[in-house]
């Protein structure tokens, strides 16, 4: 692996909803940064006003990016999701798809509530760094 998760005692258990504290990525490693990748088709339009379907594209869509690279998701570091009107359902969905993807240590990630997006039918959007072994 390209870097090691860690989540202190003392902290709370941040697994279950899709995150973990902190990550270490040794020198030398080469970083992949990649841009907000939102539910899209192709043709970049909105695939569906659906949120869940909305992260479940915007997921594949980032590991689309990564393997342009020659990774996947497990190479990803850290998450900053942002989400149109956040509730705790939504935190859910977005959880449950970061567990699908990243497996069971989940990346660093901070989720980030906003008014709206870069287009009014845009509900969510998550952009990743990641190491390269």
């Amino acid at each position: 692996m390209s870097h090691t998760i860690v989540n202190p005692d003392g902290l709370h258990n941040p697994v279950p909803f899709g995150y973990s504290h902190t990550a270490a990525i040794p020198a030398g490693t080469e970083l992949v940064f990649v841009s907000g990748q939102y539910g899209s088709g192709p043709d970049g339009m909105v695939v569906s006003p659906d949120f869940t379907e909305q992260v479940r594209q915007a997921f594949s869509n980032l590991g689309i990016a990564l393997a342009a690279h020659g990774l996947d998701l497990s190479h990803v570091v850290q998450l900053r999701t942002y989400v149109v009107n956040p509730d705790f359902e939504k935190l859910g969905v977005i959880g449950q798809a970061v567990q699908g993807g990243c497996g069971a240590t989940p990346p660093t990630q901070t989720a980030i509530g906003v008014a709206g997006l870069a287009m009014p039918d845009i509900l969510f959007e998550v952009e990743a760094v990641a190491a390269r072994p």
